[in-house]
């Protein structure tokens, strides 16, 4: 599957996931509406209904004591009149589900009224102690009875009403927790398929990314973890990056062979041309005028510069190919030491620049190094201080032992190196920016062959610098250096890190 496809998938896939609880809980919210809806048209609507008929009879029961009070047929009538009313409106309680108080109501009404017709008929005839009677005895009585009818029916609807209630809310609290439980469920599931989607992209693409600065460090030889079988964009990348790395390494290899073989094709010549030099400077063929004299030291001396270079890269070559050997041997520091600080005390005295040794703590008598390469390293980055610093100014050698290491710091006050520069200043023939500060132009080998001899010895090379103010080469070497093979393996060199 594409990656396009599977990302499609992926997001209509959360999609459905958090769609799903927000559906469950908006049919539970329909539900909730429902049974409120219902509760209103009917627990409510039958309660005020309840109220009203309250009223009516309340209304009746002040015609029947019109009526008493003073029996016409007008207060008949009006009490006939209302009693009917009540009844009317009772048989409508029969919508609410309350069949047995609207036919209680009903038949008291009815009750009622046949006893008002014979107590008027009773008054007409001039029996009022009857009519009386039958209002105390039939007539009240029926009221009374529509009365408590109703009152029951109103307990009746408040109880009902309210296990409505509490049935709405056991549904609303039950709705909300099942919709928060989703809701949580549909989240968690949201982000595993989420983390998987991202998983599956991120992890390939780290992948390449590191296969990627690998590449761009030297490793031709790294392998991605994807393999270029895969069916998708991150197949087709696998193999594309393998073809790369397998072109590149192909180059760097036919690179290495042009330069290892142009080197070595050129030191004859070059031996031949510096010998026949140093035959005229003898005279061995005639007399040599003094203008001759200036012009062969001048050729000797170019002739030196371009054999140095073709040793540098030959040099650089045999590392590069892990053929740069090292010889470990017991290595007096103290006199290694000496012996640095007569050779670059003459130099010192010639460019007027303060040159010191500083041995800080205890140092080993005895280290076991490759006594000839540390001396070329050293000895490189002293050429290079002194070469960037002016006169009246200083280089200082520091050494000092640091458990099984020692370390060898070797500061300028010269012209100082930029910081976007310093990540480069190992790699072969780069050159930074402060060239015109130094007494002469290097070749640009020199750090690159020296970061060299100190992998081979087990050691790290770094560098920090401020323009300015100055340079520092930090140099950290076992005091017990085993004799190996440089390793293949290349990185870039950073500025402040171990390389």
């Amino acid at each position: 599957m594409s990656i396009r496809a599977r990302l499609a998938l992926g997001l209509f896939a959360i999609a459905v996931i958090m769609i799903a609880p927000l559906a469950f809980a908006l049919r539970s919210l329909d539900r909730i509406h429902d049974d409120t809806v219902d509760l209103r048209d009917r627990d409510f609507a039958a309660s005020v209904r309840v109220s009203r008929l309250r009223s009516d009879v309340d209304d009746v029961r002040r015609a029947q004591i019109a009526f008493s009070a003073f029996p016409s047929d007008t207060t008949r009538d009006t009490l006939l009149a209302r009693g009917e009313r009540v009844a009317i409106a009772a048989g409508r309680l029969r919508d609410f589900n309350l069949e047995q108080s609207a036919n209680g109501i009903e038949s008291a009404m009815i009750f009622a009224a046949v006893s008002t017709k014979l107590a008027s008929v009773a008054v007409a005839e001039g029996r009022a102690v009857a009519a009386d009677s039958m209002a105390d005895v039939r007539i009240v009585p029926a009221i009374d009875r529509a009365d408590s009818i109703l009152r029951s029916a109103e307990s009746q609807l408040r109880d009902r009403i309210g296990v409505r209630v509490e049935h709405a809310e056991a549904a609303s609290g039950e709705a909300q927790r099942a919709a928060g439980i989703a809701f949580m469920l549909a989240g968690i599931a949201a982000l595993v398929m989420g983390f998987i989607l991202w998983r599956s992209i991120a992890e390939p693409l780290r992948d390449l990314d590191g296969g990627m600065s690998a590449v761009a460090g030297g490793e031709f030889g790294h392998r991605l973890r994807m393999s270029p079988k895969r069916k998708d964009e991150f197949g087709r990348l696998s193999g594309s990056f393998q073809v790369m790395a397998e072109q590149l390494a192909a180059l760097d290899q036919l690179k290495a062979e042009f330069v290892s073989v142009a080197s070595h094709e050129l030191k004859t010549p070059i031996n031949v041309i510096l010998g026949y030099v140093q035959l005229l400077e003898e005279g061995v063929y005639g007399e040599v005028a003094p203008k001759q004299r200036d012009i062969l030291a001048t050729v000797e001396m170019q002739t030196r510069s371009l054999a140095r270079l073709v040793h540098q890269l030959l040099d650089i070559s045999r590392f590069e190919a892990g053929g740069g050997k090292i010889e470990t041997r017991p290595v007096q520091l103290h006199g290694f030491l000496t012996d640095l600080e007569k050779t670059f005390r003459v130099l010192s005295l010639q460019r007027d620049v303060e040159f010191r040794i500083d041995q800080k703590g205890v140092l080993p008598d005895e280290v076991y190094w490759d006594a000839d390469r540390i001396n070329e390293v050293v000895g490189n980055l002293l050429s290079n201080a002194f070469k960037f610093t002016s006169g009246g100014e200083s280089v200082t050698l520091c050494v000092e032992a640091v458990n099984h290491d020692v370390h060898l710091d070797v500061r300028d006050s010269g012209a100082g190196i930029a910081p976007e520069q310093l990540p480069y200043i190992f790699e072969k023939f780069y050159q930074a920016n402060n060239q015109n500060s130094a007494a002469h132009a290097g070749t640009g080998l020199g750090l690159a062959i020296a970061k060299q001899i100190v992998l081979a010895h087990s050691g790290t090379i770094s560098a920090t610098s401020e323009p300015g103010v100055g340079t520092t080469f930090h140099i950290t070497l076992p005091i017990r250096a085993a004799t190996r093979l440089v390793p293949q393996e290349r990185r870039p060199a950073t500025a402040g890190a171990l390389l």
